[in-house]
């Protein structure tokens, strides 16, 4: 099934995206540095069951990079207006790393839209994360990361492979991704939305975002969970924390990958989100319901017992 890329313009600003297919709608989101083109090998099998829809998110790839808000907040609700101008009113949303956090944050706060959710290495979920993610966020990478991007070290590729090796990114598709992102970050205006993006969620302490006391709103919404065994950006770890969030949720670890097991598996992968989205019900939580999950947990009530039933 072929996968075009398209360009709308949204609120002043053009946003690019890979769609193609039909059926259920599947909203496929990067990570940080990222863009839609890591879902290029998976999105043609994926497009011949669903209708696959995957942006640049602001700030990232073909998209525009304004000085903008670059919050969790905001991809999600930029997501959401584009899926409303195409004309979708619901989707299964699936995020890698950063796209995780968006999956998430769109979950939270678009509940109605949203009928599965699928975290793939995905943030928020722990304080742990990588150290170069941590000392990007420090105060005065705005003057370092211009001096590591000079046209003098464009060409150093064996250079940037023995830091990812000292920095335990031992995967060749860990170090290759690694080399994608750098190379974005040539350009002037991704280097600042790079920094704004990052420095909402990473400090030096690790990720200051969390949905881990959020994730039980999600608690009825089918959740497939994928791992790279061998991940050094987000640990493995923070799978069985967000499992232990969602016991209903399925969890697939691969053992062989690292960061990014869509690239490293794409059949394994491809296999088993097809079969997630293929023996799952859609779910959409309205406000009724999640108004009772909210007042449950002010009151004390475990998520999935009603507020009525405590007080009978």
């Amino acid at each position: 099934m072929s996968v075009e890329v398209r360009e709308i313009r949204l609120h002043g600003h053009n946003v690019t995206y890979r769609s193609g297919g039909k059926g259920p709608v599947l909203v496929l989101l990067h990570g940080i540095a990222g863009s839609s083109a890591t879902w290029q090998e998976v999105m043609p099998a994926l497009a011949e069951h669903f209708t696959v829809v995957a942006p640049d998110l602001l700030g990232h790839g073909q998209s525009a990079k304004p000085p903008s808000e670059y919050s969790l907040g905001g991809f999600a609700t930029s997501v959401r207006d584009l899926l409303a101008v195409l004309g979708h009113q619901r989707a299964t949303m699936a995020g890698h790393s950063l796209g995780g956090g968006v999956a998430m944050q769109f979950a939270y706060q678009f509940p109605e839209m949203s009928e599965r959710l699928v975290l793939i290495a995905s943030g928020g979920l722990g304080k742990e994360v990588h150290p170069l993610l941590r000392a990007a966020a420090l105060p005065g990478a705005e003057w370092a990361l211009p001096l590591l991007c000079s046209r003098g070290l464009r060409g150093t590729v064996d250079g940037i492979a023995r830091l990812a090796g000292r920095a335990g990114l031992r995967t060749a598709t860990d170090v290759r991704e690694l080399w994608r992102g750098y190379l974005s970050l040539f350009d002037a205006e991704a280097r600042q939305a790079f920094l704004l993006t990052l420095r909402s969620l990473v400090d030096m302490g690790g990720q200051r975002a969390s949905a881990l006391d959020r994730l039980y709103l999600a608690s009825n919404l089918p959740t497939l969970i994928v791992w790279g065994k061998n991940d050094p950006m987000i640990p493995v770890a923070h799978a069985e924390a967000a499992r232990a969030a969602l016991p209903m949720s399925r969890v697939e670890i691969f053992s062989s990958a690292g960061h990014f097991p869509h690239l490293e598996e794409p059949l394994a992968f491809v296999r088993a989100l097809i079969d997630f989205m293929q023996s799952t019900e859609p779910v959409s939580l309205d406000r009724l319901k999640l108004r009772e999950l909210l007042r449950g947990q002010s009151d004390g009530v475990p998520p999935g017992e009603s507020v009525e039933s405590r007080a009978s």
